[in-house]
């Protein structure tokens, strides 16, 4: 019997991919609005969104080192994120 590929957990990664894009956008636009100033705006947002991450994949049960992308991912790739703006917000002058 012929074996189909696993083409809904390729397209579940996908849709990972595609959130946190969608996501990085949305915190950048309300970051650029931010009163504190963009650097302080966006670690602020990327917090919260470690926060998000961290309870939505506890919620779901996921496991953090899965073969398909996860919100545990996200909750890293935000965590990346956010050490990046803070490291580099302290090199830039106000």
């Amino acid at each position: 019997m012929a074996q189909f590929p696993n083409y809904p957990q390729q397209l579940r990664s996908t849709q990972v991919i595609v959130r946190f894009c969608l996501r990085m956008v949305i915190l950048v636009i309300f970051a650029a609005f931010g009163g504190i100033g963009f650097s302080r705006s966006l670690s602020a947002l990327l917090w919260m969104s470690i926060i998000l991450s961290a309870v939505i994949g506890t919620i779901r049960r996921e496991t953090p080192f899965a073969i398909i992308l996860n919100h545990w991912d996200e909750t890293v790739a935000y965590t990346a994120l956010f050490s990046l703006v803070s490291s580099l917000d302290h090199f830039v002058p106000v």
